[in-house]
């Protein structure tokens, strides 16, 4: 059994939760097996970047008119600058039959879930909110004053968790990316995700039982 078309994988979590982390080892660990999904932005490209690998590159106004024709399947502004998901390049991929991975954060993520109502929306978390201080703490690269806001922004998220479909305890890396990996596969062979092959099924032994084979 094998579905024709690919699945919509959303994984979010909280800054500092290890959801980039798990996303690329699970690129590495699987080879083959998922699409990373590539936004369109405005920001300048930098050095070493290309285009459609990092990002698609685009003026304010190309992005401007993506929005207004609902070319995007979710979208925000960070510094000035705007971020999206383009609908046909994930619809392509699905279409193909990849397993395609979209890594934002948790308004965006609703939204593609009521575009693609399949779609499967993982949550990323650590064990204990003192873990995820720590962590935020550890990369030294922020004071004191950021980490509070961030802080603060987990906590309003976390009031959107139950919206999610699975909870992933991002306690020890491997079996985090190992329990990704797993959920993904068995969803895959629930049965509204195989309605092309019961109908073939169903159709088949009809025409066992009226004689027809």
């Amino acid at each position: 059994m094998s579905n024709t078309k690919g699945t919509v994988i959303v994984l979010s979590g909280f800054s500092g939760a290890g959801k980039g982390t798990i996303m690329k080892h699970l690129l590495n660990t699987y080879p083959g097996q998922y699409a990373l999904s590539v936004s369109a932005t405005t920001r300048e490209r930098r050095e070493g970047e290309e285009e459609g690998r990092e990002y698609f590159f685009r003026t304010v106004e190309e992005f401007e008119n993506m929005i207004r024709e609902h070319e995007l399947l979710e979208y925000a502004s960070f510094n000035h600058n705007y971020y999206g998901t383009p609908k046909a390049y994930v619809e392509k991929l699905v279409n193909e039959g990849k397993d395609v991975i979209l890594e934002i954060e948790v308004q965006g993520a609703l939204q593609i879930k009521k575009i693609f109502p399949q779609s499967l929306l993982l949550f990323v978390t650590p064990p204990k909110a003192n873990i995820l201080k720590r962590r935020l703490e550890g990369r030294g690269t922020e004071d004191s004053e950021v980490v509070n806001q961030r802080l603060a922004i987990a906590s309003r998220e976390s009031l959107l968790m139950e919206q999610y479909d699975y909870i992933i305890v991002n306690d020890v890396l491997e079996d985090a990316v190992k329990s990704v990996h797993n959920i993904i596969q068995s969803e895959k062979k629930r049965a509204l995700r195989n309605s092309e092959f019961i109908h073939r099924i169903q159709d088949e032994l009809q025409a066992f039982s009226k004689g027809e084979n």
